[in-house]
């Protein structure tokens, strides 16, 4: 299941099945998991962690150090979870020891050619991350998250459940869950209606969001006064509890 070109270090722990292209380099820290595929012309180094069934293609650089002034050759890692599909080109950093010490990437998540995901990133499931899309160092993309091709997110900000970037969008402030932005100077446009049909999202639920989406950036009112109207509309309301749970826990003032 290894090709005789690729050069895995005797101490590199893969699954039995693990599948190995053509002239890839898998260093004597890594593992890799049952199920697994690694294309031709990769780099798998440092301390990595791939779960099982995923799908690698080839001259991805994965788990290498972080592109940090700070780092200092800490034994921080890379984790990535199950039935991830990592197209060409793509390069996750491992994490600093400043931030907790990895950069974690969920299960089920369809991520395209050429995305950066730097260090301390934390990724949720089911996400889709289209070519070219960018993270600096710290974001956290909650599950089901879409970025449009080119988008590039600001270190610490939080990308919210749900919620889609438009091509090219440049988000330097947190997006709440099931918000729609866009622009180069990205800004909210909307609920993701389009994306919460096609997830069975009923009619009420988004009566709700569309309402909370009023609150939140078209009423003019404080964040103080925007949590309270919100905590009125929580109880019994899943998606309306996760709106203030984001507004609690984002690092930075939210995208309006």
């Amino acid at each position: 299941m290894i090709h005789p070109t690729a050069l895995v270090d005797s101490q590199a722990q893969l699954a039995d099945d693990v599948e190995v292209g053509p002239y890839t380099v898998i260093g004597p820290e890594v593992s890799i998991d049952s199920g697994s595929w690694i294309g031709p012309h990769c780099v798998l180094t440092g301390r990595t962690r791939i779960g099982k069934n995923n799908r690698i293609f080839q001259f991805n650089s994965l788990g290498d150090e972080p592109q940090d002034i700070k780092y200092q050759g800490e034994d921080t890692e890379l984790i990535i979870g199950d039935h991830n599909t990592i197209r060409e080109f793509c390069t996750f950093n491992r994490g600093t020891a400043q931030a907790g010490g990895n950069t974690r990437i969920g299960d089920h998540n369809w991520i395209m050619a050429y995305v950066h995901l730097a260090h301390d990133c934390q990724v949720g499931h089911h996400t889709i991350f289209a070519n070219n899309a960018s993270l600096a160092g710290h974001v956290t993309v909650d599950d089901w998250a879409i970025l449009g091709g080119f988008s590039i997110v600001h270190q610490f900000c939080t990308i919210g459940a749900h919620s889609f970037l438009s091509f090219g969008s440049q988000v330097n402030q947190s997006v709440p869950p099931y918000v729609l932005v866009a622009g180069e100077k990205a800004s909210a446009r909307g609920i993701n209606s389009e994306g919460l049909k096609r997830r069975g999202f009923s009619p009420d639920t988004m009566r709700s969001l569309r309402r909370a989406y009023k609150l939140m950036f078209r009423s003019g009112l404080s964040w103080d006064d925007t949590c309270a109207e919100l905590e009125k509309m929580a109880p019994g309301n899943d998606q309306i509890q996760d709106l203030l749970d984001f507004l609690a826990r984002t690092q930075r003032s939210y995208l309006r």
